[in-house]
């Protein structure tokens, strides 16, 4: 039985995004229901890691400890619901860093997939942005498009093809909790 593993960006995915940056655990804040698909997706089987660009660190917004508090808050809240998540990767870089973990770089996702010693093909990856989309095809990913955060935006530009589009990551956990 091969590993039911989910991959989710963070900001505009599970927490409001914001502009100007979430950059302490009083700005991280759920989008509703999105805790609770987390854990429901966790309960029935399914593997959730989460794949966050975080410039804001190079750009020296915040620190880690900080991003480490959120991540926390995260982990906490979702347990509370019964659930667990799995490995969170971030990439502290700046857009001109030249890295290979900032999306549209697939880099995060093939961190995940070592760690988890899987496959990405066919794996979902539920963002936001063009970037994340892109950084699912890289990969054979399926891409995956919430509306919450930047994903009204996103949905206004030239989308890849075989993007699925979901209103939020609850409807994406319904449809994966139900299809099982």
């Amino acid at each position: 039985m091969a590993m039911k593993l989910l991959i989710l960006d963070r900001d505009g995915v599970i927490n409001q995004d914001s502009d100007a940056y979430i950059k302490s655990v009083a700005e991280w804040i759920p989008i509703p229901g999105a805790i609770e698909a987390i854990a429901r997706l966790s309960q029935a089987g399914w593997t959730v890691a989460v794949a966050t660009n975080q410039s804001g660190l190079a750009r020296g917004y915040y620190d880690v400890a900080t991003l480490e508090a959120m991540h926390s808050r995260l982990r906490q809240l979702v347990a509370e619901q019964g659930g667990e998540l799995g490995l969170i990767v971030y990439c502290p870089h700046g857009p001109d860093d030249g890295c290979a973990c900032r999306k549209p770089k697939p880099g995060m996702l093939q961190q995940i997939a070592a760690h988890y010693q899987v496959s990405l093909e066919g794996i979902w990856f539920v963002g936001d942005s063009s970037g994340d989309l892109e950084a699912a095809r890289a990969v054979d990913s399926q891409p995956v498009l919430v509306k919450t955060g930047k994903g009204e935006r996103t949905l206004g530009k030239p989308l890849p093809p075989g993007v699925l589009i979901f209103d939020d990551l609850a409807a994406v956990a319904d449809q994966l909790v139900n299809e099982a």
